[in-house]
This record gives C-alpha cells, sequence and structure tokens, in this order.
C-alpha cells in the first residue's frame, strides 16, 4: 500500500471518533477537516458529505460511516441505535425479528462505551453494558449501562474502540469505518473524483441520501463503486480472496460492465477476488440440500438505490473481506486492505 504508515494512523484516529448510527454529525466534522487538509472540496448534505477533487466527474466512490450504537431513550434506558433511527418497533408493525434480537442480545455485554453530544462530539461520560434484555411489553431490545445513569434521553453512546494490529491482522468495530479511511487516503494519493460518506446505512436510510444528491443535478451514473466490508465466517474463507465484488444484492442486479471492469482491474494488478452472490449461492445449494434455511444474499447500499432508481444510479460494490462481523473485534488482514487500495487506485486511474 502507498504510504501505508499515514492511513493506519489516520484509521486509528477515526476508529477513536463516535459515529453511532443516526448520529453521525460529529464524525462528518472530523471527515471534513482530513479531506480538506487533502485538498478536496467539501460540501455538506442532509446524512451526506461529498468530497471533490480537480475532476469531479470522473471516479465516483461511496461508503457509509455511521457504526453500531447505542441511544439513550429513558433514565437509564438504552436502546440499538439502528433499530431506534430505522424506527423498527411494532408499535408501527415493523418489528424488529425476535431471531435479530435473540442474536445480538449477548453479544456486548461488558463492553465498555462512550457517550457524546452529536453536533460536537463532545465527551460525555463512560460506562460498560451490564446487561440487554428484551421488554416483553415492546419487543425491544433494551440495555442498561453503568456509569451513565446522568444522560438525558436522546444521547448516543458509541462502542469504545482502538484499531489493534496483530500478525498482519487490523481489528476493531471497522464497518465501515474501514473504507471510509481508504477513500479519504486516495486523496493523499493525488485521487481528483469525487466520494461520497453517507448516514444512517445500518438503518437502511442512507440510499435516500445519496440518490436525492443525483437527483439534485440530475445527473445518473453507471459508475458508481460502493465500498464496505464483508463477512465471512472464519479467517481461512476471508483469506480466500482480498477483495470481494457482487453482481447483485438481495435487491437488485448491479451495472454488468462496471462489474466486469473491477474484475479485470483485478487480474491486470494480480488480485485475488471473489463474488460475494456466487459464494452465497454455492452456500445456499448445500444447506438447502441438508433440509436448512438459505442463506439471503444480503442488502447492500447500491442495492437500494438501484431498485429505488429504476436504474438512474448504478456501479458495482467492492468490499474488504473480514470476519467478526458487527463486532468490536471485526478483522480484516493487512494484505486485503493493500490489495483493496491498489484497486481503489487503479480505478480512479482508469476511469
Amino acid at each position: 500500500m502507498q504510504q501505508a504508515e499515514q492511513f493506519v494512523d489516520l484509521l486509528k484516529l477515526l476508529v477513536r471518533s463516535p459515529s453511532v448510527v443516526g448520529a453521525e454529525h460529529s464524525f462528518f466534522r472530523v471527515l471534513q477537516r482530513e479531506l480538506e487538509e487533502r485538498g478536496a472540496q467539501v460540501t455538506w448534505y442532509e446524512g451526506l458529505l461529498v468530497a471533490q477533487g480537480q475532476r469531479p466527474n470522473s471516479a465516483k466512490f461511496s461508503a457509509h460511516i455511521d457504526r453500531h450504537g447505542l441511544i439513550c431513550t429513558g433514565p437509564n434506558e438504552f436502546q440499538y441505535a439502528a433499530f431506534v433511527s430505522g424506527r423498527r418497533s411494532d408499535l408501527l408493525g415493523n418489528s424488529v425479528s425476535e431471531k435479530l434480537m435473540t442474536k445480538i442480545v449477548d453479544r456486548f455485554q461488558g463492553v465498555p462505551v462512550t457517550a457524546y453530544e452529536p453536533w460536537s462530539g463532545s465527551y460525555f461520560g463512560s460506562g460498560e453494558i451490564r446487561r440487554a434484555y428484551v421488554c416483553g411489553y415492546r419487543n425491544n431490545l433494551i440495555f442498561e449501562v453503568a456509569g451513565l445513569e446522568h444522560l438525558v434521553a436522546g444521547t448516543p453512546v458509541a462502542f469504545t474502540d482502538r484499531l489493534e494490529i496483530n500478525d498482519g491482522i487490523l481489528s476493531a468495530q471497522l464497518d465501515n469505518v474501514l473504507t471510509a479511511a481508504h477513500l479519504v487516503h486516495l486523496y493523499s494519493l493525488g485521487f481528483q473524483g469525487t466520494t461520497f460518506f453517507t448516514a444512517q446505512e445500518e438503518s437502511g436510510s442512507s440510499w435516500r441520501y445519496l440518490l436525492e444528491w443525483f437527483r439534485r443535478f440530475n445527473g445518473g451514473t453507471t459508475k458508481l463503486v460502493v465500498v464496505d466490508t464483508s463477512p465471512y465466517p472464519d479467517r481461512a474463507s476471508a483469506d480466500a480472496q482480498q477483495v470481494v465484488l457482487r453482481r447483485r444484492d438481495a435487491n437488485a442486479e448491479f451495472h454488468p460492465e462496471t462489474t466486469a471492469r473491477l474484475a479485470q482491474l483485478c487480474e491486470a494488478q494480480g488480485i485475488r477476488y471473489s463474488f460475494k452472490d456466487s459464494y452465497i449461492e454455492a452456500l445456499n445449494q448445500k444447506v438447502v440440500a441438508e433440509g436448512q434455511e438459505p442463506q439471503s444474499l444480503g442488502s447492500t447500499e447500491l442495492g437500494r438505490i438501484v431498485s429505488a432508481s429504476s436504474g438512474f444510479v448504478q456501479g458495482t460494490t467492492l468490499q474488504i473481506p473480514t470476519t467478526g462481523y458487527h463486532t468490536m473485534e471485526e478483522s480484516a488482514s493487512l494484505s486485503a486492505n493493500s490489495a483493496f487500495s491498489d484497486l481503489l487506485f487503479a480505478i480512479a486511474a482508469d476511469d
């Protein structure tokens, strides 16, 4: 990777900056400073920060910048921020599934957390998650946190995090600060195109902000590249490829020529790649044969915007394979990150 030490320093800074879904404003301020220091022109919109170089109509990349966390919803009562931001409550007939709540309920016990003011990022105190439970009256997931009893409703609470690097592996709550850091770093390498940083992807709302930008200027595209992390069950399966491509997700087909061009660039750069939709389909053939429930192809920001815009905004996705998805120990190899950075640079040079 070009300027690898500078990238790691940037990633450490961004990992330490809270960006709970629905309360990302203070993180946008951090991004604005880092982007402007690298020569980009930055413009704010609702739920969206846009950075542009001297050739804004060349390559276009997008990354969501929200991360999972909690929101104070009452005296010493906290709820999962993505559920609150997405208005996922059975009060409106859009409840979170019992399966998902059960999956999450024990994931964060004992995790240290930090409360902050959502606009400035000012520190409001720290604590530790003591327990989580499903409230039977509201059919919702409730957290109790020691040390933050003084907070008022509406205060975001981030999982306290630091980047760890061991044996060639980066570990932290990487989704999706990792690829956002890569896009900021790209301007250090001379990138002159456009990057989008979206809010509220984890609650399924980010595509709206991005689509509004394209409609604002009445300019569609077929070459948008949405970057993110991609989960795998173990290190061996993650390391089978350095980057992850997709032909589609559960929402829509992606632009075939743009996807094929990324595959060609991977081959030209000697980068190992795979298609996540093909990986999932192969797994599903096995589990269906065993009488088990098949896995979804997954939902991406790109798939949502392609579907909602009827193809007015099109493109493909590029992802870094990780393990420990949506945990404080999500991990990605330095090898994958180096290949990802090289591919971003190649895409920018190709446009």
